[in-house]
């Protein structure tokens, strides 16, 4: 499941590239700016600022789980189903309630990412899988690989690596770069912080550089987190002498306020 497919990017790896956001993130940052993407399944969204007051299509479409106040919305969450999400999906003339998530299969996909092949040939672009944590998806992430591999186009992964070794390793032959998350190397703090397990991560990390795959380390800094002097020197150590890459791309947090 997908729930963007962007065109013309230039921050998602070398030259203009298509990124498809694949949907699931086997992580619960406390930072995390896009919780859509968490969930594998469609999510409801809701923009109160959009919402016209007076207007209750959205209502009428699914009363069992929309309630209208004086507020805005209410929705019952816990027992959407995929009957109102398809009775939601359109019906907002403001699109201050929206579906995040589509399925599409991969022809549908690569219909897309074609249409900008002279533009990666030229730029030294590609494609760009990001997320969520596309390899929760390993099935969708493996084919689009292969068919972008097929169609002669560069391929790059965004991942956080929190994902068994076995989702990965099948996509190696087909991945040119992997954009690679290092939020930190400590366990205990990693799992305080994003409920998750640093040890996976830098595990996979040195599978990678075992397997002489191309990587960019990324290093979301985050006050209170990462961000201190021996924070960063900790993760730049395991990045130069456990995986030996050449580029660290350490990213300013911006809040959203």
């Amino acid at each position: 499941m997908i729930f963007n497919i962007q065109r013309y990017s230039t921050h998602d790896g070398p030259g203009i590239r298509t990124v498809v956001f694949l949907k699931g993130c086997s992580l619960g940052c406390r930072w995390c700016q896009n919780p859509e993407s968490r969930a594998r399944s469609e999510d409801l969204l809701y923009d109160s600022r959009l919402c016209l007051a007076g207007c209750d299509l959205c209502q009428q479409a699914a009363p069992e789980v929309i309630t209208r106040t004086l507020d805005g919305l209410i929705i019952d969450r816990q027992n959407v189903n995929d009957k109102h999400i398809t009775a939601l999906r359109d019906c907002c003339p403001t699109t201050a309630l929206t579906v995040c998530g589509e399925e599409k299969n991969v022809e549908a996909i690569m219909a897309t990412v074609l249409r900008d092949k002279p533009f990666y040939d030229r730029s030294g672009g590609g494609i760009t899988l990001s997320g969520g944590e596309p390899f929760m998806n390993p099935t969708l992430a493996q084919a689009l690989f292969e068919a972008s591999h097929q169609a002669g186009i560069h391929t790059a992964v965004e991942t956080c690596l929190h994902v068994p070794w076995k989702y990965i390793e099948p996509a190696l032959p087909f991945v040119d770069l992997f954009l690679a998350d290092l939020k930190h190397v400590d366990e205990a703090v990693f799992q305080q912080w994003t409920d998750g397990s640093a040890r996976r991560v830098l595990d996979n990390l040195q599978r990678l550089a075992q397997a002489g795959k191309k990587m960019i380390i990324r290093v979301p800094l985050i006050q209170g987190f990462n961000a201190s002097e021996a924070d960063i020197a900790a993760i730049t150590d395991f990045a130069a002498d456990r995986l030996q890459v050449s580029e660290i791309h350490f990213l300013p947090y911006h809040t959203l306020e």
